[in-house]
């Protein structure tokens, strides 16, 4: 693996744990709660629809809900550090 590769991979990695909890700001999955008209509120909506009313626990949304509340957890922080440095790699090899 070359320096540049090895610098890209670094980059997307620590790219993407910076970014991950302005990005889920960004889309209304806040500390307080959904952003009323975001398009997070949007994804609630469908997921309580499709499941009679309520949001089930472990679907999707409550896990971005939990992690915009309350950060990310250990377990969550490798696997978006891991999927960043597999997309810097992939970026550094075309």
């Amino acid at each position: 693996m070359g320096l540049l590769t090895f610098i890209a991979v670094a980059a997307g990695a620590g790219g993407a744990v910076i970014s991950a909890p302005i990005v889920l700001g960004a889309v209304g999955f806040t500390s307080a709660g959904i952003a009323a008209g975001s398009y997070a509120a949007g994804m609630m909506s469908s997921a309580a629809i499709a499941n009679g009313g309520g949001v089930a626990a472990g679907s999707l949304v409550a896990v971005l809900q939990s992690a915009g509340m309350a950060g990310l957890s250990g377990t969550v922080t490798a696997a978006v550090a891991s999927a960043g440095g597999t997309a810097g790699l992939l970026a550094a090899l075309i």
